[in-house]
């Protein structure tokens, strides 16, 4: 029940930074930082602007899992409980890129400093939660790219459909439990998010701390 409760906030999460950065920040991916290729083509075909920050995406955020590695190597030499630490990195990224979103949005061109600098930020906030997952929450269902995730419940179902051995097909069931929250928990924040867009504008940005907040304070009181 904890570990479910965890994947559905990181999920929530995702969705919803993924999706507001994606309308305040002109087609900018933050989590799915990957799909950037896809919109630097588009930008490129259609003229519009963000090509700067989706080409700098990848680098950052590569850059920030190596950071996260190197950091939690370090706090782990030291005795020190790194979830605490690295969760709370990303809280505080995920408000400096709300308080740059609120104070510097809307974003009329995607390659003005102030659009790249918060997305950026959040790309980074992103990168922490994908580092983290990886390092310390493996046997989780993916929080930020639900297209792995998708096939495989499809794969699943169609297995328990055919027929499987007794222990197979609990398994089976078990994993389309918990891949299915995760997807529905990711494209509920992709919905918050684009409400809360639609309402509020990047003033939306200063929900996913919150969000970070009590996932933090989830994983560090297992």
């Amino acid at each position: 029940m904890h570990e479910t409760r965890l994947s559905s906030l990181l999920s929530a999460n995702a969705g919803y930074v993924d999706t507001a950065g994606f309308l305040a920040l002109h087609g900018l991916f933050t989590a799915h930082v990957t799909g950037n290729f896809v919109t630097i083509g588009a930008a490129l075909a259609f003229g519009t602007s963000g090509i700067i920050a989706k080409l700098a995406a990848l680098p950052v955020f590569c850059l920030v899992i190596a950071l996260v590695r190197l950091a939690g190597v370090a706090l782990a030499r030291r005795g020190r409980r790194e979830l605490p630490v690295l969760l709370g990195t990303k809280v505080l990224l995920l408000l400096a890129g709300g308080i740059l979103a609120a104070a510097f949005g809307p974003f009329a061109d995607g390659d003005h400093w102030q659009a790249i600098l918060t997305g950026m930020v959040l790309v980074a906030a992103m990168a922490v939660q994908n580092g983290v997952h990886r390092i310390h929450l493996g046997s989780m269902p993916p929080t930020t790219l639900m297209t792995g995730s998708t096939t495989q419940i499809v794969i699943d179902a169609v297995d328990l459909v055919r027929g499987l051995p007794e222990d197979e097909k609990l398994a089976a069931r078990r994993r389309i439990g918990q891949l299915a929250n995760s997807v529905l928990c990711f494209a509920a924040g992709c919905a918050a998010a684009a409400l809360l867009f639609y309402v509020a504008g990047t003033w939306c940005f200063l929900l996913p701390p919150l969000l970070g907040l009590a996932t933090a304070r989830l994983a560090t009181a297992q």
